[in-house]
């Protein structure tokens, strides 16, 4: 059994993708320093508690259990917040990725699958978004990433990383088995939020702004559950084992939808309303986000499985209780 280091594998998608490494008869080895992840979503193997800025972790972590391969989900993740603190993103996000790719080179490995993002593309200039439209981010953010995207490029081509980028869309949902949750501290996502303001568990939900150029003046966002995610993951390593090509690659449902589309349907699967208060726009926000997921098609023979709107909400509920 192959093991494959999982940095972040207590965080959200990194916990989802750990279960779905072993169930497809890899080893996860989580590397997380637990500042956002938490360590009882490590259950599928080791967990190794360390940061990826820590050349001494990450090559303990390489010695001990000698993974084929990096699944880098690690990083800050929180558009509003990396305007208060862009040095912080770009020290996680971007040098991260220098620290994760000069242990790798040390200690042989030369296969990994980086969790990007949409944030990548900015404020697109046709919909949906394939992997070739303009990358320009508008956020730290999404500058953070894109920076770490040129950095694993450029060490691909003078070292011979191969790699997969995946630029995902909104991950949301969870386990639907409930052996996992969506669980963030604070919570920052739409539907928790929203699914906590309907039982009462939280304030009402703030939308922010109602004057963009959709057919309700609120954003539209392609959501992908996390569980098609993980599998995403996995099947990028086969493509690795047997292929010579790197790959960047969307990773979305294909459909958007507007906050109060979302809330409706929460309504529905709830029975309760959904309480809301409203603000201005926040920077860094596009107005319309969906992806063109035929590369992941076409390559990985990927395609969204859990990612229609009411399995995203059923599975997040279920977590939420």
């Amino acid at each position: 059994m192959a093991a494959i280091l999982v940095t972040g594998g207590a965080g959200f998608i990194g916990s989802h993708t750990c279960k779905v490494l072993a169930d497809g008869g890899f080893i996860p080895v989580a590397l997380d320093n637990l500042s956002r992840g938490h360590a009882e979503a490590v259950r599928w193997g080791p967990l190794i508690v360390g940061d990826i800025l820590d050349r001494d972790a990450l090559d303990r972590a390489f010695s001990q259990y000698r993974p084929e391969a990096v699944i880098h989900f690690a990083g800050l993740a929180y558009v509003g917040e990396s305007f208060q603190d862009p040095l912080g993103y770009y020290r996680t996000n971007s040098a991260g990725m220098v620290t994760i790719l000069e242990a790798m080179s040390n200690h042989g490995a030369n296969k990994i699958v980086f969790s990007s993002t949409c944030a990548t593309y900015g404020i697109p200039e046709a919909l949906p978004i394939s992997e070739t439209a303009k990358q320009v981010p508008i956020s730290p953010y999404g500058r953070s990433k894109f920076a770490a995207e040129q950095i694993l490029k450029d060490a691909a081509s003078a070292l011979g990383f191969r790699f997969v980028i995946f630029r995902y869309f909104n991950a949301c949902g969870a386990d639907p088995s409930g052996n996992l949750v969506e669980k963030h501290i604070p919570e920052t996502h739409l539907i928790p939020l929203a699914i906590d303001a309907a039982s009462g568990k939280g304030p009402p939900l703030q939308i922010f702004g109602s004057d963009y150029p959709t057919p309700d003046g609120t954003c539209k966002r392609d959501f992908i559950h996390v569980s098609d995610l993980a599998e995403a993951h996995v099947e990028a390593l086969r493509y690795l084992d047997k292929e010579s090509q790197s790959l960047e690659v969307n990773l979305g449902s294909g459909q958007s939808f507007s906050i109060l589309e979302v809330l409706s349907e929460i309504e529905a699967v709830a029975g309760k309303p959904v309480p809301v208060t409203w603000g201005p726009r926040r920077p860094g926000d596009p107005p319309n986000l969906v992806s063109d997921p035929t590369v992941a098609a076409r390559f990985l023979g990927f395609r969204a499985r859990h990612s229609d709107l009411r399995t995203i909400i059923e599975t997040t509920l279920l977590s939420r209780r």
